[in-house]
């Protein structure tokens, strides 16, 4: 071993066994690198503990909720249509006094709130 580090060769043809001492060297490296690249696994198993999500029955009823509210636009379509059509065709009739009745109401909200 002395002789393969002076790069003497010893007398029984060195060359194969300082060959071996390199390819033994470069695998315990390499073994050595993936060792400390890949987490233990109880490293791994706390690391999952650690990081988990618990959601509630309560905040997936919600989500589902806020999510159905978001996809909807909030307006009824069918009775825009019909609307729209009654104004077309000349029959959309409006009632003045309940028109003039709920104008009211809603100012005497504004004022009550200011």
């Amino acid at each position: 071993m002395v002789s393969q580090i002076n790069n003497t060769p010893p007398a029984n043809g060195g060359t194969q066994v300082k060959k071996e001492t390199v390819e033994q060297t470069n695998q315990r490296q390499q073994v050595t690198q993936q060792k400390q690249a890949a987490p233990a696994p109880q490293q791994t198993a706390a690391q999952a503990k650690q990081d988990s999500v618990s959601i509630t029955p309560q905040a997936k009823q919600m989500a589902r909720l806020q999510e159905k509210a978001n996809n909807s636009s909030g307006i009824d379509q069918e009775k825009v249509s019909k609307i729209k059509q009654a104004i077309a065709d000349g029959k959309y009739q409006i009632n003045v006094e309940q028109l003039a009745r709920r104008i009211m109401q809603f100012e005497g909200e504004i004022f009550r709130k200011s």
